[in-house]
């Protein structure tokens, strides 16, 4: 309970922070921000942002420093959501237990709003960073951010996930659905904390690894809850990858042998953490709540 309490007043402090960057609903944008605004309002566990922010933070960083690229990961991974639930992709008609945006503003305004989420978010990002004193190290964040999103990251998993529907696929191929799909911006959210807080190469090295464990994990215990999840606190209907004929962990190794391996990856994370940090307290207790969080 002090774990998901901690974690509630991080989500909280994200959702004072996001209404800060945002533009106002006003001008010829009105509508564009409203619709940016309707997803990016509509709540979630906002770990991205947290994990970026915790990053810098064990490394003995400033977190104000990285504020607003946390900001900015929200907003990517908000954009991404707006496509998937689209009827080109997921067909979704709830998310976090609201209409799609789609459903709200139609599906032209849908792709312009996670289009425009993307765009604003470099904008937040290099308007941060380019009268900083050291503006390499933000730079290199960015970079981060942006592959790990792009094609050799999110984006680039999302396109195999695609191409794998109605598909039986390797185990190996789904890897690299999932480690590029849901852990790689995972991954970049963290080393880009990490850089901004002036992490040493072995610190940014185990972050990595904690990253890259919890970002596999979670999609792993994803898969599971779309089997045996409650609808009611998912916010969405489950049994879509069944519907949609998707392999997952549950459907090429069972059910069971997909929960020991999240739980081996949960605790492969927390010993590359304790290398930086033997308490580590906020980042374990994640660690720990991914894997055992029931929406």
């Amino acid at each position: 309970m002090e774990f998901k309490q901690a974690l509630k007043e991080r989500a909280n402090q994200v959702e004072i922070l996001l209404k800060r960057y945002m533009p106002k609903e006003e001008g010829y944008q009105k509508t564009i921000i409203e619709a940016m605004n309707y997803s990016l309002n509509a709540g979630g566990k906002r770990l991205r942002p947290i994990l970026a922010m915790e990053a810098c933070s064990i490394v003995g960083g400033n977190i104000e420093d990285v504020i607003p690229f946390a900001v900015a990961i929200e907003m990517i991974h908000t954009y991404s959501l707006i496509h998937d639930d689209l009827p080109a992709l997921d067909n979704d008609d709830l998310r976090r237990g609201k209409k799609t945006n789609h459903i709200v503003f139609g599906e032209d305004m849908a792709i312009l709003a996670g289009d425009a989420l993307l765009n604003y978010a470099f904008e937040v990002m290099l308007s941060n960073s380019i009268d900083k004193e050291n503006p390499n190290k933000y730079l290199k964040a960015i970079n981060e951010i942006a592959k790990t999103s792009g094609i050799y990251g999110m984006i680039g998993g999302q396109v195999v996930d695609i191409q794998s529907e109605n598909k039986q696929i390797s185990k190996e191929k789904l890897d690299y659905i999932h480690n590029n799909k849901t852990a790689a911006i995972i991954i970049g959210c963290m080393r880009a904390g990490a850089i901004i807080g002036n992490a040493t190469e072995e610190q940014l090295e185990n972050i990595t690894k904690y990253a890259k464990n919890i970002g596999l994990s979670f999609q792993i215990v994803d898969d599971i809850l779309d089997i045996i999840g409650d609808e009611s606190k998912l916010g969405k209907k489950v049994g879509s990858d069944i519907e949609n004929q998707k392999s997952t962990y549950p459907s090429l190794i069972g059910l069971d042998e997909s929960k020991k391996v999240a739980y081996r990856l949960i605790e492969e994370a927390k010993n590359s953490i304790k290398l930086i940090d033997s308490n580590a307290k906020f980042l374990n207790g994640l660690a720990d709540y991914i894997i055992d969080r029931e929406y």
